[in-house]
C-alpha cells in the first residue's frame, strides 16, 4: 500500500508537472504576446492542460485505482473545473489587489491548487465503486 501511494504520488508529480507548464506557458505565451488578457489567456491554458493531465494521471498516477474511464471522468472533470474556477478567483483576486505580474501570480496559484487536486483525485476522482 505505501509503495503504491508512493508511486501514486510521484507519478502525479510528473505529470502535474507536464499538465502545468502546458497550462502556464500556453497562458503566459497568449498573455505576454497580448493576444488575450490574462483571465482568458488562462481558460485556454487550462483547457489545453485538461487532456494530458486526465490521461497522464488514469494510466499512470492513479492506474491502480479501480475507477473505470465512465466513472473516472466525470469526477476528474468536476475536480479539475473546481480548482480552475479557485485558480481563476485566487489570480483575478490577486492581479486586482496587487502589483504583481501575471506570470508569478499564476505559478504560484498552480503550485497552492495542485495538493486539492492530488488529494480529490487519490481519494474520489479514480476510486471506485465500494
Amino acid at each position: 500500500m505505501r509503495q503504491t501511494h508512493a508511486k501514486s504520488l510521484t507519478w502525479f508529480t510528473v505529470i502535474g508537472i507536464i499538465a502545468a507548464t502546458v497550462h502556464y506557458v500556453i497562458a503566459v505565451g497568449l498573455e505576454w504576446s497580448q493576444l488575450l488578457p490574462p483571465t482568458q489567456a488562462n481558460i485556454i491554458g487550462f483547457l489545453s492542460a485538461f487532456p494530458v493531465s486526465y490521461f497522464g494521471h488514469s494510466k499512470l498516477s492513479f492506474s491502480s485505482q479501480s475507477a473505470t474511464h465512465k466513472q473516472a471522468l466525470p469526477r476528474f472533470l468536476a475536480i479539475a473545473v473546481a480548482g480552475f474556477i479557485a485558480n481563476q478567483t485566487l489570480v483575478i483576486g490577486t492581479l486586482r489587489f496587487t502589483q504583481m505580474p501575471f506570470w508569478l501570480v499564476l505559478g504560484f496559484v498552480m503550485v497552492i491548487i495542485a495538493v486539492s487536486t492530488y488529494l480529490l483525485s487519490r481519494y474520489w476522482a479514480f476510486k471506485g465503486v465500494l
